[in-house]
């Protein structure tokens, strides 16, 4: 108890001491295309790229250039680019190109690009919102990260102020003691709160992991903690001093919380393979997170009962529902219906849930925050704009010319800002003030910039993507790099598509053969493997159904989390039934099984269903409500897999799990 404390104080001071990473192009690798450009035009340009828009209504031309100036008088804004970096103002407008210019002007509104500088984006989006008021309208990269930043605190904070209490109710109707539920909860508090102290040797953590990490370690973790009180409770029935009751109880429930925390550990492990690392970040928080809490259940929760077991005594209450006697003959009754509409599931959710529409991105913001209806505002006014920054050698200025007049014929491609068609070719760039040509030319690198009138990202962008980066490759080869956020997105989907068939096959290996050694059977993690992978592709199927876009990250993460998290609720009925079919028939004996464990995996279905609905509803961050909603949604059908569609397979295949099962004695009829 005394070490625990010591342990919690430092860490609860020491988590304020990491830093939360809300970037996204943080956690591509080093070899990513859009990783070496970024680091090359922060070397040679030592700028970041335009990825930010305000929009000015009611403005003349004059007032524009005017506001450009306020703008850029910012600190912290730079590169900002209006229509006067592209058009000469001084000669008539008509004279210009139509296209271009209502790219920048259009119908008394001016539209201003710019960038922010990195890791002041709140104090610097606050201060342009004061510059522009509320008529006005911003949207942009760096908005979206000052906007996470401000959010996620705050939304923790409430998903945590709805959870607890929830989970208390829970538990209180799982348990017999008004306390016990306060020990389950301080158990794994002290380990969530050890985790998040931990996080000091990482240095910082993604937002993702900030969000979703504290809450998953207490869903998952929390029935490790149900079974040694429960285990507690039975044996001290038997034995009336609580030291030699708690002895008995952490050597039965060991095996039990042993093979639930491996197998989730392993499923966890599985995600700090991923290339893209926001999984690799969130999987060793997970993984610290499983560990912890399951010393802190074998260690400080029986020091914290054996201590404190006459609370547990004096607020003993009788059982708050009734008895699931009965459930498992209903549920046998229904198992032929129970395998026809899965095995008629399961084969068009498995190819649905990998046809959904994806997005690779944060998503869009709610249309009721400031920031999402100031996207809506600008792309009513001037539609989707999306900044590509090309940087090639700087050598053959005819060559440049070239492929600027090749960019400029791409369709969707709106502008392309470069020295031979801003300045001219006419003029070598060493006679020109060094404030004309630096934002062109490095020592090394031209500057290229275009603008496309495509969305972010989505398979428009991206098609105009590869055609920006096939024409700079034909003049430049590898040498020519782009950049930008839709280059970033591009970039991070052709990873995480790589990312999901490796981390699914490691999870998937790793869970079977602890399920192998755990239940010393061929047969058997297979079957629950099937029963946990089916739930998982029915969750991720039902976006393709009803037409939604899901964010790709949420999809790869969630397909590891369901397994790891909800292969308990398997092992829990699988192990039961085992145990009695060595001295009972496959049916009575699964029977027992259901009746003796539903309640359990229907307490801790209901937990982590609660914890992804409550995500769900409490986050304005898309990924991190996404996980949530998939997470919620996912516990049910794991629950409803495992009560109906486990019990089918156990009674079909039952001579088949004898026979490959090592040492399974199982009861034979005369």
């Amino acid at each position: 108890m005394t070490i625990f404390t010591i342990l919690t104080v430092i860490c609860v001071f020491a988590q304020f001491t990491v830093s939360v990473n809300y970037d996204m192009k943080d956690y591509l690798p080093e070899e990513a295309q859009s990783t070496t450009a970024l680091q090359i035009m922060e070397q040679e340009f030592g700028g970041n790229i335009p990825t930010n828009r305000v929009m000015i209504e009611g403005v003349t031309l004059q007032e524009a250039i005017a506001f450009k100036e306020q703008l850029s008088a910012i600190d912290g804004v730079s590169d900002v680019t209006w229509l006067d970096d592209v058009v000469d103002l001084k000669a008539p407008l008509e004279m210009a190109d139509t296209d271009t210019v209502e790219a920048y002007y259009k119908d008394d509104k001016a539209l201003f690009m710019f960038s922010i500088r990195s890791g002041e984006e709140v104090s610097i989006t606050n201060e342009i919102y004061e510059l522009i008021g509320e008529e006005n309208a911003m949207a942009g990269e760096s908005l979206d990260t000052a906007t996470q930043q401000q959010m996620t605190g705050t939304e923790s904070f409430y998903a945590a102020a709805l959870l607890v209490p929830i989970i208390i109710i829970i538990l209180v109707i799982s348990t017999t003691s008004w306390v016990e539920p306060i020990f389950f909860l301080i158990a794994i508090g002290v380990s969530i709160l050890i985790n998040m102290g931990t996080n000091i040797f990482l240095g910082e953590v993604s937002f993702i992991t900030q969000s979703v990490a504290p809450i998953l370690q207490l869903a998952v973790s929390l029935d490790y903690a149900i079974f040694l009180l429960h285990s507690f409770s039975d044996h001290r029935k038997t034995f009336k001093d609580p030291r030699i009751a708690m002895q008995h109880a952490m050597k039965d429930s060991f095996p039990a919380i042993g093979a639930s925390a491996t197998t989730t550990f392993f499923g966890f492990m599985a995600l700090s393979f991923m290339q893209f690392e926001i999984g690799s970040d969130l999987g060793i928080n997970l993984v610290k997170g499983i560990l912890f809490s399951f010393i802190s259940v074998m260690v400080l929760l029986p020091a914290l009962t054996v201590l404190l077991y006459k609370w547990i005594d004096k607020t003993q209450h009788k059982p708050l529902i009734p008895s699931f006697k009965g459930v498992g003959n209903f549920v046998v009754k229904m198992k032929i219906p129970s395998l026809i509409l899965i095995f008629v599931l399961i084969v068009p959710a498995f190819l649905a849930q990998s046809q959904t529409s994806f997005i690779y991105g944060i998503g869009e913001q709610p249309e009721e925050t400031r920031a999402g209806s100031d996207i809506i505002k600008i792309q009513e006014h001037f539609g989707d704009t999306t900044p590509i920054v090309l940087l090639v050698p700087k050598e053959d200025i005819a060559k440049e010319e070239q492929l600027v007049r090749d960019l400029e014929e791409i369709e969707h491609v709106s502008s392309v800002l470069a020295y031979v068609n801003m300045v001219g070719t006419a003029i070598p760039p060493e006679y020109l003030d060094a404030s004309v040509t630096e934002q062109f030319y490095s020592d090394n690198y031209s500057r290229i910039i275009l603008q496309a009138n495509t969305p972010t990202e989505g398979d428009l962008a991206f098609q105009v993507i590869e055609q920006v980066q096939d024409t700079a490759r034909n003049y430049y080869g590898e040498e020519a790099y782009s950049v930008g956020e839709s280059i970033t997105l591009y970039d991070i989907k052709n990873t995480v598509q790589k990312d999901n068939t490796l981390v699914n096959i490691l999870t998937l290996s790793t869970i079977a053969l602890v399920l192998a050694l755990t239940f010393k059977s061929i047969s058997i993690p297979i079957v629950m493997l099937l029963t946990i992978q089916s739930s998982v592709w029915i969750n991720l199927s039902v976006p393709y159904f009803t037409e939604s876009t899901l964010v790709y990250v949420g999809y790869l993460l969630i397909s590891i989390i369901q397994l790891a998290a909800t292969i308990d609720y398997a092992i829990l009925l699988t192990d039961a039934y085992k145990k009695y079919r060595q001295d009972m028939p496959a049916l009575q004996a699964l029977k027992k099984a259901l009746d003796e464990k539903i309640f359990a995996i229907s307490i801790s279905a209901s937990i982590l269903s609660s914890v992804g609905f409550i995500l769900w509803i409490t986050s304005s961050n898309p990924i991190v409500s996404s996980i949530g909603l998939l997470l919620g949604r996912g516990a049910l059908l794991a629950f409803i897999m495992v009560v109906f569609f486990l019990p089918a397979v156990l009674l079909v295949f039952d001579k088949l799990i004898r026979k490959t099962t090592w040492k399974a004695n199982f009861y034979k009829e005369k």
